[in-house]
């Protein structure tokens, strides 16, 4: 598995395969929805992938009930336990049991994701569908966004964390901007697929407002290729988001967050690998578990695949 950076290099590359995938998407033929649940269903991979997304999902949501112990609660006594003393995973360095602080590091992981991926992807695609829809305004926006798309989002959160102060404010923020340029190049290559369709014209010729046509013809004709590259995009969001934390650039103690527990553990790696290599398995399996379920949707939405 490469490192953070090489991920989000991939990513912002032209050619990337998360963009690349949701625009396919976008070309082919509309798929009922039962379909596509069925084929995700027919396919143990994407069922496993599923599962535990919905898991994931479950256990943040519920971590205020599930967690055994207060997050925040220290027990110097009983500190570095392994895993089958003093809690089925054991204790981190400041005692504090493992099961708990991974359910509320999820729950913080899953919460900076949903909020970057939420403000980023509403601001790429309002942006993409103006160049889309308003050719004159097609090559200010998108050179702007290829200017973005330059920088990482490790330099984003460098940046911000310089001049706000590390913490989960300036990794979502960083985030954000990181996604806006993608999104915003998905919502652009569907959008000018199905303003070439002939019921655009006819939509035009009624005298509909522009905005009537986009939110009511064009965006429900892209909402496939759009919910692709979202889940897609989930999965590296919380792993950059992860990197961020464990550079100190995100969650600051006490906060439970998967990337910063993973640092936090790095100094006990030899004679207590647990409090680094718990967290760590959990952003490997979430993130995981939203590549294949991207990639499953791709697979199910686009009909050239499935032959």
């Amino acid at each position: 598995m490469g490192s953070p950076m090489k991920l989000e290099r991939d990513a912002l590359q032209p050619g990337a395969k998360t963009v690349e995938a949701a625009v396919s998407v976008a070309a082919a033929a509309p798929v009922r929805r039962k379909t596509v649940f069925r084929m995700l269903l027919s396919d143990a991979g994407s069922c496993v992938a599923l599962a535990l997304v919905v898991l994931a999902i479950l256990c943040a949501a519920l971590a205020p009930w599930l967690a055994p112990t207060d997050p925040f609660g220290n027990d110097l006594a009983n500190t570095l336990k392994p895993p089958g003393e003093m809690g089925l995973l054991g204790t981190d360095g400041q005692g504090r049991n493992m099961i708990t602080r991974l359910l509320f590091g999820l729950r913080t992981s899953l919460l900076m994701g949903l909020a970057s991926v939420v403000f980023g992807c509403t601001i790429g695609g309002i942006i993409g569908f103006s160049a889309a829809y308003y050719p004159k305004a097609s090559g200010v926006l998108m050179r702007f966004m290829d200017i973005l798309l330059s920088f990482p989002a490790i330099l984003f959160g460098l940046a911000i964390a310089a001049i706000f102060g590390p913490g989960l404010p300036a990794v979502i923020i960083a985030l954000t901007i990181a996604t806006v340029p993608l999104m915003a190049r998905v919502v652009r290559g569907s959008a000018l697929v199905v303003l070439q369709q002939g019921y655009i014209e006819a939509a035009r010729s009624l005298g509909l407002s522009d905005l009537r046509i986009i939110l009511g013809y064009v965006l429900p004709n892209c909402l496939s290729a759009m919910f692709v590259f979202i889940t897609l995009r989930f999965g590296q969001v919380i792993l950059l988001g992860a990197a961020l934390s464990f550079l100190g650039l995100g969650a600051q103690p006490p906060t439970a967050e998967l990337g910063a527990m993973a640092a936090d553990g790095r100094n006990f790696l030899f004679f207590a690998p647990h409090v680094s290599v718990l967290p760590s398995l959990v952003i490997f399996a979430v993130v995981l578990a939203f590549n294949v379920l991207g990639d499953s949707l791709r697979d199910a939405l686009d009909p050239k695949l499935r032959k």
